[in-house]
Order: structure tokens, then C-alpha cells, then sequence
């Protein structure tokens, strides 16, 4: 385990008052983090005591009874990891070893705590407080040490469940893929939903618990690929099998499995932190970063005339303006934005051709305090270089809001799904090459999003929009081709209906994290949008009346969660046989599929993702599961009445 410097602030102390960095393992989560903020808490406490000669009976046994508490805390802490150990050979050494360390530093730290080990002058009625502080702060060291240790090692263990997961749902994918009937895909698939249960809860509560935010978003990027791509896995598989000779539907499926193994790949990089070898991670393109650092630079100028030369501002001039030919050489840049992020471009170089004229004259004076005309060329540069930010962000930002607004009505889509049934080859060739213009322009707004995101986590969400509109767009293309090769076939018509479903999804996606780059930009940080969600709960427009919001506990919402994921896989178990049913029958699917797609964003609900954003919405979705459970329950009396 690496070691560097622990970051929460209460662990920090600790080191600050003299632990030092053996103490200072990595830690990587926030419950291993909070763990430890107690005990670094009282140990502080012990440490950082007033170094006065005397103390009253009274602080005394205010310590002692810190010290005492320390060791009783060490003493269940190591009950639990032993427990631990004696389940996990692979880990058991050294977890017991970590564990006896830790004990005999709490059992240390109580001995030398212990008010009746100490000496009792009798001259002033005052004792002296503990007298080996250095041993103190040594079993202080070993204690905050050997219980990181086993923290760390415990985590190894959360890590190999996941590890251990993954592997599971790679080697049902890979059986998956070669099944050539209907009826051993249903059995297949059920093991793997399953499976993909189990990894969503693990990665899932993983997720929550990293403390790094740029991992966290590309753990929520890698998990809502898994997710979506289930169903899609589902469809596509069942095509391939209706229409084993067809080359479109092949490639569909094929897709389709490459990219769930790549996001799982992804998930197990950041569970391990690794990365493939030679590979460095992503470096930030962001110009709002770059403009930040180039300001920061400016205005240490203040500070110190000699920290940096002239000839390291203008390189950082020339990257920024160099990134602004993103928007100005972008052919979906209005005329009147390049015109003026161009003005801007301009302005910039000549206000730091004005500092670097003022800033070496200042330094040729040698004079240490900063000249009046320096302090002006700093503020009309920075002004400057937040004028250009702001051309940018209104430049990405309005041309995001009208493609969203322009494709809402997924038109597009619509005509591709209504030719596909038709045959129509000739009209499906237009319009998916209509289909492949949208997806250009919103794989380039997302590019300029990237830009102005404002923070590396949008950044990264920025990204994963990016890739999902250039994967799924030649996704429906394909998914089209293939209804339009058989036009009656219902499967291929479900196929590219869940397709096109997860890019109606990833547009709504992209709305919600537009308005999250506007809060950003705005300063305005509230409650946090979820953009990585499931495909909506469905096409429902009934009248709801409001429900009191209610707050649900821990329990319950696990539950919830875990209700809601199951019922989504097991209803896609049925879908396999569905072609073979009448319509009656198909109609109680139908109403099956959206109970589960239901169920499902009130899973997502339960972990702060997906569209329903309050108790209410919750509870507005419980209702209509209700009203399709009643549509249900007719149907089926129907059919049991028909089959009498």
C-alpha cells in the first residue's frame, strides 16, 4: 500500500501532532476515513494537552478516562478483526498481526493514562500529568498505524467480493454470446441478471464510499452503461436468435457486448486503482481550468515580481486561445459567438502584452512593492480572461439548449421506427443519415460542454455523454436496418425501440447536466442532479393527485432498491417467449415491462439517481405500478374466462 498523507482533516491532525507519516496510510473511502476520525479525535486529545507541570486531580481523570475509552474502543475494533481474519485465510496474517499491534498499543495508552500508575507528590496536593509523553505519542503511532492497517486490509476484502463479481458476469456474457436457442438464453440470462444484481449493489455502495469525486464520476459513467445496456444486451440477443443470418443484428449484439465489457473494465480500474499499463489518466482539457491557472499565475504577480517568466504566461496564453479554436473553428458555433470569442482572443494578447511591458519595467526598478500600474494591467488581464470564459460558456451552453430543444421531439426516431415497419429501405437510408447528422452535432456540443463543465467530475459526465451519442447513434442505425430487412418481426420492433429509448434517455441526460453546468458557472451548488439515469419510468399520462412526501429510512430503501433492480431482470426473463403469445397475452407484457421499468427507477430513486427527484415523484410512480397491476389483473381473468 502506498503510503502519502491522509485527508480528512481530523486524520491530518494526528500527524500534525506528531504521528508522522508512518501512520499515514492511503485511504481511498470515506468509511474508512470516518472510522478513524474518532479515534484520531481522542488520541489528538491526549497528545495536544497543555504542556503545564502540575495538573488537577480533576484533568487527571478527565485523561485517564480518554485513555481508558481509547483501549475499550481498540479492544472491539480488534474483536471485529479478528473475526474478519479467521474468514479470509488469504488476509489472515496480516490481519492478526495489525490487530495484536493495535491492541498492545491501546493496552499501552491505557497503562500510561492510568492515574494510579502515577507518582503522588504530597507537597501542594497536585500531581504531575504522565510523565513518558514520548511513549505516549509512540503507542499513539502504532495505534493509529496497526488500525489503518486493518481497515485497509478489511477494504481489500470489499474489493475482492467486487473483483470476484465481475468475473461471474463475464463468464455468463461469454455463454450468453454463443447460446443458439431461445430456450437456454432464458435460462442463461436469469443466472445473469442475478448477477448483475449482485454487482450493482456492490459497486453501487463502493461508489457512494469514494472519497475522490473525479473516480466517482467515472464509476457512475461505467454503471449506468452496465445498466442500460442490460436491456439492450436483452433485445439485441433475442434478435440475433430470431435472425441468425442477419448481419446488421449481428453487429448490434456484438456492440452491445463490447461496450458492457469495457464499463466493466472501467468499474474494476477505479475499484483497484489501476490503470492498463502505459496508460496515464485522462488529462483535464477543460479551458476554464487552464484559464484558472493562467489568473492564479497573473495574480501571484502581487505577491512576487520573479516566481515565473514572460515567456511561461504566454505559452499559457497560446494553449488557452489554442483551445478556443475548438468553438471558433466548430461548425455549429453561431457566427455572432465566433466573432466574438475571435474579439476576445485579441483583447487577451494585447492586455498581456501591456502586463509583461508594465511587469518587466517594475522588475528593471527592482522595487519589492507593486507600482500602481502593474495592479491595473493585472485587473484589466484577468477581467479580460473572465470575459472570454463567459463568450464560451453562452457560445457551448445555447448551442446545447437549442439541440435539445430542437430534437425534442425525436422526430427523427419516430420516422425511422414507422419506416422500419414499412420496408421502406429507401426511406430509412434518409433518415438515418439524419440520425447520423444529430449524432455529430451532439458528440461535438458535448466536446464544447467538456470546455466550460467547471468542474473535472461535469467533465467526466461530459465525456460519458459524448461516448454514449457515438455509440448508440450507429446502434439504431443497425437496429433500423434490421427491422427494415423483416418488417414483421416484433422482436426486431422491440429492438430498436429500447435502443432509441436509451437515446431519448441520454438526451434527457444531457438537459439535466446542462443545467448543472449553468449552477456551476452561476455559483450556484444546490441539491445534486442525478444525470446518469435508467430509461424513464414510461409513457403514462395519468392524473395524480399529490401525495404527502414522505422520508423513507435506510431499510426501507434498501429494500425498495433491491425490489426494484430484481423485479426490472426477471420481468426481461419473460420477455425471451413473448413473440410466441397472442396479443392478449403480449398486452399483459406490456404491462409487465412497465411495472418493471418502473420498479426500476424507483431503485435508482433509493441510491439519489434517475428522474424521480422527491418522495412525491416516488410515490406518484408507486400509484401507477398500482394501475398497471389492476390492467393486468383484467387481462388475465380474460384470458382465464377465454380458456374455460
Amino acid at each position: 500500500m502506498a503510503t502519502s498523507p491522509c485527508s480528512s482533516s481530523g486524520v491530518s491532525s494526528a500527524s500534525s501532532a506528531g504521528l508522522g507519516a508512518e501512520a499515514a496510510l492511503e485511504i481511498r473511502t470515506r468509511s474508512v476515513e470516518q472510522t478513524l476520525v474518532p479515534l484520531v479525535s481522542q488520541i489528538t486529545t491526549l497528545i495536544n494537552h497543555k504542556d503545564k507541570p502540575k495538573r488537577s486531580d480533576k484533568t487527571l481523570q478527565a485523561i485517564q478516562r480518554v485513555g481508558q475509552a481509547v483501549n475499550l474502543a481498540v479492544g472491539r475494533f480488534v474483536t471485529v478483526g479478528e473475526a474478519i481474519a479467521n474468514e479470509n485465510r488469504e488476509l489472515k496474517e496480516e490481519m492478526s498481526i495489525a490487530c495484536i499491534e493495535a491492541k498492545r498499543a491501546g493496552e499501552t495508552i491505557a497503562q500510561l493514562t492510568d492515574v494510579a500508575n502515577l507518582d503522588h507528590p504530597e507537597s501542594d496536593g497536585r500531581i504531575t500529568i504522565f510523565t513518558d509523553k514520548t511513549g505516549v505519542v509512540k503507542a499513539a503511532r502504532l495505534l493509529l498505524s496497526s488500525v489503518t492497517k486493518v481497515l485497509v486490509l478489511a477494504d481489500r476484502i470489499v474489493i475482492k467480493q467486487i473483483l470476484a463479481s465481475r468475473n461471474k458476469v463475464l463468464a455468463t456474457m461469454e455463454q450468453l454470446e454463443k447460446v443458439s436457442s431461445f430456450q437456454e438464453f432464458v435460462q442463461i440470462f436469469s443466472q445473469f441478471g442475478n448477477e448483475m444484481v449482485e454487482f450493482a449493489h456492490l459497486t453501487g455502495d463502493r461508489q457512494n464510499d469514494l472519497k475522490d469525486e473525479k473516480k466517482k464520476a467515472r464509476m457512475a459513467a461505467a454503471r449506468a452503461v452496465l445498466e442500460k445496456c442490460t436491456m439492450m444486451l436483452l433485445t439485441a440477443s433475442k434478435t440475433c436468435l430470431r435472425h441468425p443470418d442477419c448481419e446488421s443484428a449481428r453487429l448490434n449484439k456484438e456492440g452491445v457486448f463490447h461496450r458492457m465489457r469495457l464499463a466493466l473494465e472501467q468499474v474494476i480500474e477505479i475499484v483497484t486503482d489501476s490503470r492498463p499499463s502505459g496508460e496515464n489518466e485522462m488529462a483535464s482539457i477543460s479551458i476554464y481550468t487552464s484559464i484558472k491557472e493562467f489568473k492564479n499565475k497573473v495574480e501571484g504577480l502581487r505577491e512576487n515580481l520573479y516566481f515565473l517568466s514572460k515567456e511561461n504566461l504566454s505559452t499559457m496564453l497560446e494553449l488557452i486561445l489554442e483551445h478556443t479554436e475548438d468553438f471558433t473553428d466548430s461548425a455549429y458555433t453561431s457566427h455572432e459567438h465566433r466573432e466574438r470569442i475571435l474579439e476576445q482572443s485579441k483583447q487577451a494578447k494585447m492586455e498581456l502584452e501591456q502586463l509583461v511591458s508594465v511587469w518587466m519595467q517594475a522588475q528593471s526598478q527592482k522595487t519589492k512593492d507593486i507600482t500602481e500600474d502593474l495592479e491595473v494591467a493585472i485587473l484589466k488581464t484577468c477581467q479580460c480572461m473572465n470575459e472570454l470564459k463567459r463568450e464560451l460558456h453562452h457560445a457551448a451552453t445555447s448551442l446545447a439548449a437549442d439541440l435539445l430543444r430542437y430534437h425534442a421531439d425525436h422526430m427523427v426516431l419516430k420516422a425511422l421506427k414507422i419506416t422500419g415497419v414499412e420496408g421502406n429501405l429507401e426511406a430509412v437510408a434518409e433518415y438515418t443519415c439524419k440520425l447520423s447528422e444529430q449524432k455529430e452535432q451532439l458528440v461535438e456540443t458535448c466536446r464544447l460542454l467538456r470546455h466550460v463543465s467547471g468542474t473535472e467530475p461535469l467533465e467526466i459526465t461530459c465525456i460519458h455523454a459524448e461516448d454514449t451519442f457515438q455509440v448508440t447513434g450507429p446502434q439504431i442505425i443497425s437496429a433500423a436496418e434490421t427491422l427494415t430487412l423483416h418488417p414483421s418481426s416484433k422482436i426486431a420492433k422491440e429492438n430498436l425501440d429500447v435502443f432509441c429509448e436509451a437515446w431519448e434517455s441520454q438526451l434527457s441526460d444531457m438537459s439535466m447536466l446542462l443545467r448543472e453546468i449553468n449552477d456551476v458557472f452561476e455559483g450556484r451548488r444546490g441539491e445534486k442532479r442525478a444525470y446518469l439515469s435508467l430509461p424513464r419510468p414510461g409513457k403514462h399520462n395519468v392524473n395524480l393527485k399529490a401525495l404527502k412526501p414522505v422520508k423513507l429510512d435506510t431499510e426501507e430503501q434498501a429494500k425498495l432498491g433491491k425490489l426494484g433492480l430484481e423485479l426490472h431482470l426477471l420481468t426481461s426473463d419473460v420477455d425471451s417467449e413473448t413473440e410466441k403469445w397472442e396479443d392478449q397475452e403480449n398486452e399483459i407484457v406490456r404491462h409487465g415491462q412497465s411495472i418493471s421499468s418502473m420498479a426500476h427507477s424507483m431503485y435508482l430513486f433509493t441510491r439519489g439517481e434517475g428522474l424521480l427527484k422527491t418522495t412525491q415523484d416516488l410515490f406518484h410512480q408507486a400509484e401507477v405500478i398500482y394501475i398497471e397491476e389492476t390492467g393486468i389483473s383484467k387481462l388475465s381473468k380474460m384470458l382465464l374466462m377465454a380458456s374455460l
